[in-house]
């Protein structure tokens, strides 16, 4: 057992550093552009508040989806909605927002008073995740990509290859008419998964009852710990070279930032009016 928590540990922290990579996410965007703003302290919250999300998304995904999706996805529309009227919120937010080099504190517009670099960070980064409940699927798809590899390489993930080979094969039950036509690729099919499992199947192990949820609970902050360390990362090279970029064109790329982010807001709201329809 300390085996294969020690492999899925490894395994999802490498998973969360590496799929958090695209500069082509909410949270991407809003890291990089308070980044080259010069504030780090708040990309870090951001991270955090993003990644302890995704480590909720993550962990439902693994563990529970199963139980869990019948009962929200009536919701899902609303949940994203929100999301979209935050992320476009942000988007403006930034696009509106002035850049100094040397970083003076910025002002708040009613007290004159700087505002604390930290404030909001933590929130912020959580709610725009948090408001996006199609990141179960997303997971879902990236962990039966990496668990399923892992294992046909011989290494013993726990059983949570199953587990997710489980979830997968329940979300394709023709009593599920939203993911039916429109969430889960043909990649995930249970058919089409056969392809990974050319491994000898492993002979059956007595585990404690707990071991399901712990080594879900593992991997999923492990993943999180991982995709943390990447926006840290980020954050930190930007602000370190930002001074070497133009200004002019540092808040042109700022201000592009803020209209992407609203473009995602916009689309987030699009896909949640095109599933109430």
């Amino acid at each position: 057992m300390g085996e294969s928590l020690i492999t899925i540990s490894i395994v999802g922290l490498l998973a969360g550093f590496i799929f958090s990579m695209p500069i082509a996410g909410p949270i991407s965007i809003l890291v990089t552009s308070n980044a080259l703003k010069g504030r780090v302290l708040y990309c870090y919250l951001v991270a955090i508040g993003a990644s302890f999300a995704d480590m909720v998304y993550v962990f439902l995904a693994v563990f529970g989806i199963t139980k869990l999706y019948s009962w929200m996805e009536p919701g899902i529309p609303y949940i994203l909605m929100a999301g979209s009227l935050l992320i476009f919120f942000m988007g403006y937010k930034i696009f509106r927002s002035k850049i100094d080099l040397e970083h003076v504190p910025e002002l708040h517009p009613k007290t004159g008073k700087p505002i604390p670099e930290w404030k909001g960070g933590l929130y912020t980064g959580f709610m725009i995740n948090f408001l996006n409940p199609t990141l179960i699927i997303g997971w879902l798809t990236t962990s039966i990509l990496v668990i399923t590899f892992i294992s046909s390489l011989g290494f013993d993930t726990g059983g949570l290859d199953k587990m997710i080979d489980q979830n997968v094969k329940t979300l394709n039950i023709k009593d599920s008419v939203t993911i039916r036509n429109t969430t889960v690729p043909s990649y995930l099919r249970p058919d089409t998964l056969k392809i990974f499992k050319n491994h000898p199947e492993e002979e059956p192990t007595t585990r404690p009852g707990w071991f399901p949820w712990m080594i879900s609970l593992c991997y999923a902050v492990a993943l999180a710990l991982g995709s943390i360390l990447w926006f840290m990362t980020l954050a930190v090279t930007l602000a370190r070279f930002r001074k070497q970029i133009n200004l002019k064109i540092l808040k042109g790329m700022v201000k592009g930032l803020g209209i992407v982010l609203c473009l995602f807001g916009l689309y987030f709201a699009g896909l949640a009016i095109k599933m109430l329809l």
